[in-house]
């Protein structure tokens, strides 16, 4: 029989799975408890957490939010990474404190509903922030249109340079072509 506390906690672990864009099992084993916490705090602004979870709990709430493809790399001490917004910052993030701290192994992950491994996150990690994508998006879009109001604005700037000189070739200005037109019925 499940006891309150572990079921709360179920329920709280699938909360954040529900929520997360980007969710990660890493093995923490050596770790500092200051490297943790100085890992913690660099995932804070991005609006992820990491936190010490309990496999078959863990497991429980995965396949409670639907994210089943996590439990396949439930094994060992379990370091639970989770994203809400930007998934690339974390992953870069995740990267670079595994590569300085030299401990932290990352296992696997899901992105989305799909399960990703350690060279995917990699991947990941190395894809522009989404406001670079997004700009960069922008800036496809924006190329043609540019590209045909030049087009555009040329035609017609042609068009009023052979109307200046039709106009410069009958000799007279503009306003006095006006005032020699007769007067409307």
């Amino acid at each position: 029989m499940p006891t309150p506390k572990k079921v709360a906690e179920v329920a709280e672990l699938r909360d954040v799975l529900e929520r997360s864009s980007l969710a990660v099992i890493a093995d923490y084993r050596g770790l500092k408890v200051s490297d943790l916490q100085q890992f913690r705090t660099t995932l804070r602004p991005l609006n992820a957490e990491a936190r010490v979870a309990k496999n078959t709990l863990t497991s429980i709430a995965a396949e409670q939010a639907g994210k089943s493809g996590l439990t396949e790399h439930l094994a060992g001490p379990t370091l639970l990474i989770t994203a809400y917004d930007d998934p690339v910052g974390v992953a870069k993030a995740i990267g670079d404190f595994a590569r300085t701290s030299r401990i932290l192994q990352v296992r696997g992950g899901i992105v989305g509903q799909r399960v990703i491994n350690d060279a995917a996150l990699t991947t990941i990690a190395t894809l522009p922030s989404r406001e670079v994508l997004l700009g960069r998006v922008v800036g496809q879009i924006q190329a043609p249109l540019y590209g045909l109001v030049g087009v555009l604005s040329g035609t017609i700037r042609k068009f009023a340079y052979v109307l200046q000189a039709r106009i410069d070739q009958l000799g007279g200005a503009p306003d006095e072509a006006v005032a020699e037109a007769p007067a409307g019925d």
